[in-house]
């Protein structure tokens, strides 16, 4: 197949100044589409726009409704339509036990790997007039006990729900949703967890049987094949992209 996977689109990225979501947005491009970017970090969106053709972005704060939805009308400002949007954007927060999770972490993962999605997938389908396909970021924590990291698991597992159901709800109108749920990848999140948990990195690799953890280049794949009409009838699934790691 000699056509780009994403011919023509133009596609969200959220979450796009590092890791994934700058892995994802130099690859959409790469493949075809046009690409916005948003995230928190304008220096680091203005240098990644800047190093891929027919990129723009928009400085956005996941957290909070009204700038989520500023993004999604700043893309139909500038292109006219919304076809594709890769999901990306989260945080994480020092590992704790449920015991001892601190209120103010627990509160600030969910506004942002919960709220956020379930917002921005809001803000999407109403965008998406002429259908399209939208991909969540969730988590092999999801799918799992997560015992360092029970907010974010919980918050992922909740993604995987939204995913789900949108995927039933807009189908009718030629939309699909799915999530993709990476496994240990290695972005500056999987360093500041190594960094507060020695050896981490090492523990899941050594249970992963590729052996190694993935690129964000690699998880971007994912994403871009399910947004693609390559992926057509694909539509609520939740993907693992983890190495053969056990789910």
């Amino acid at each position: 197949m000699t056509e780009k996977m994403l011919e023509d689109k133009i596609a969200l990225v959220t979450g796009a100044s590092r890791g994934i979501g700058a892995a994802a947005a130099r690859l959409f491009a790469r493949e075809g589409a046009t690409v916005v970017l948003a995230a928190r970090t304008e220096s680091a969106l203005k240098a990644l726009a800047e190093d891929i053709p027919g990129a723009s972005y928009v400085v956005t704060d996941l957290g909070d409704v009204a700038s989520i939805d500023n993004a999604v009308a700043t893309v139909i400002e500038r292109h006219g339509r919304l076809d594709v949007a890769f999901n990306n954007g989260a945080l994480g927060v020092p590992p704790h036990p449920i015991a001892d999770f601190p209120e103010d972490d627990f509160d600030l993962v969910m506004r942002v790997n919960l709220k956020g999605v379930f917002y921005a997938v809001s803000a999407e389908v109403k965008a998406m007039t002429r259908g399209g396909a939208i991909v969540n970021t969730s988590s092999v924590g999801s799918l799992r006990g997560n015992p360092p990291l029970p907010a974010y698991g919980a918050a992922k597992r909740a993604v995987n729900s939204i995913t789900e159901s949108a995927a039933v709800t807009y189908g009718p109108n030629g939309i699909r949703v799915n999530a993709i749920a990476p496994g240990l990848t290695m972005t500056e999140m999987v360093e500041d967890w190594n960094r507060h948990d020695p050896g981490v990195v090492d523990q899941i690799i050594a249970r992963t049987p590729l052996g190694r953890a993935a690129a964000p280049e690699e998880i971007a794949e994912a994403a871009a094949w399910l947004l693609s009409d390559r992926a057509s009838f694909v539509t609520g699934a939740v993907l693992p992209v983890t190495g053969g790691a056990a789910v």
